[in-house]
């Protein structure tokens, strides 16, 4: 008797939940990331010094150009001031070895005409040889010096040049004692104060470019084959939950993390809050399809899954059965359109039961969800 009892119960037709075919349905990836800036600068000197004027502090809005810091200048200016007196000193030689040169060149035309007349003498023997030959021989010392004064003009300008390149060396270490900003930005922070004696290198700001502001997501590489550029997200901030924020994915990385395998996605704001604040964390929902109708089941449904396929139950002719089928997208509820394997007119079971084995008696409850 008691036997009869459970063999009727155990056959005797079970309800069972079973998915309907939906229509307009958004496939949203799930990222958990942090508010990130595109251009994030820490600046400082490329000399070290004593830090003696500091100008912006943490928050304030900064435009390109505009002077940050000093450092202590005294000793740097003194080298550029003797370094522009080595420019002046190179520049009067070059005035005087021009002197030089003009006086050789009026020499040399003297010696010139004074030789050719002892020349055209000498061929009469109104003056003796000797006489022609030292004039021939005053002409060519006057050359050597010309050849001498050109020389000297040569060498007056190669030092002038290198005066000028020492100066413009020196007064670029005087400026490197002068910190501005880059760009338009926003100081997140200041890490030294006044009287520090800081090295080359140090940092003095962070600074953030302003308008730079993005979102990295991170994603599951299970669930970012779908992803691509342009691709529309909402996003909610951890310190403001009610409010809603748009964006699109701008970049995704060509990386991903080998130890926690996951995607990078860079995300850009439409409607950001007026105070950012870097390192925040977000959810961001990533909309990489649209479905006109679709088939769903929920993955917990789905037995031996492997991210294309999986074995469902199934409503045959008023008679459970499983199925092998072919899934595409996961929605973010954690459940996965159906695009091959399931015959005309079968049910997908949307909730399992332990009762459940293939041939039993089943009666369909329509929209069922886990």
């Amino acid at each position: 008797m008691i036997l009869a009892t459970i063999a009727i119960a155990n056959n005797r037709p079970i309800k069972v939940d079973v998915a309907s075919v939906e229509q307009n349905i958004s496939v949203r990836v799930f990222g958990l990331g942090t508010v990130e800036a595109r251009i994030l600068s820490k600046i400082g000197f490329e000399v070290g010094a004593t830090l003696i004027e500091l100008n912006v502090d943490h928050g304030d809005l900064v435009t390109k150009g505009q002077v940050l810091a000093r450092l202590s200048q005294g000793e740097q200016e003194a080298k550029v001031a003797k370094a522009r007196a080595a420019r002046e000193i190179a520049e009067v030689n070059i005035q005087r070895a021009g002197a030089n040169l003009e006086k050789a060149i009026a020499v040399l035309a003297q010696t010139q005409e004074a030789n050719r007349r002892k020349q055209a003498l000498v061929g009469r023997n109104v003056v003796s040889e000797q006489s022609a030959e030292e004039t021939a021989r005053d002409e060519a010392v006057a050359k050597a010096d010309v050849t001498v004064a050109q020389s000297e003009i040569a060498s007056t300008k190669a030092q002038l040049a290198d005066a000028q390149a020492q100066l413009q060396y020196e007064e670029t270490l005087l400026r490197h004692r002068t910190l501005v900003a880059p760009y338009d930005a926003i100081v997140v922070e200041r890490h030294k104060e006044l009287g520090t004696v800081v090295k080359a290198g140090d940092p003095i700001f962070t600074i953030v470019a302003v308008g730079t502001y993005w979102g990295l997501a991170y994603v599951d590489e299970a669930r970012a084959g779908y992803l691509e550029e342009g691709q529309r997200v909402n996003a909610r901030l951890r310190s403001r939950p009610q409010d809603a924020f748009t964006g699109e994915v701008v970049r995704i990385g060509l990386e991903s993390d080998r130890v926690t395998e996951e995607r990078r996605v860079f995300i850009k704001g439409d409607n950001p809050p007026p105070r950012v604040f870097l390192g925040e964390q977000v959810e961001f929902l990533i909309t990489v399809g649209e479905l006109d109708k679709a088939l769903l089941v929920p993955e917990a449904a789905v037995h031996g899954y492997n991210g294309r396929e999986g074995t469902v139950w199934t409503v045959e002719d008023g008679r459970l059965s499983r199925r092998l089928v072919r899934f595409r997208h996961r929605t973010e509820d954690a459940r996965l359109e159906i695009i091959e394997g399931l015959p005309d007119q079968a049910r997908i079971v949307t909730r399992v039961e332990k009762s459940f084995r293939e041939g039993r008696l089943a009666r369909v409850s329509e929209g069922g969800r886990p």
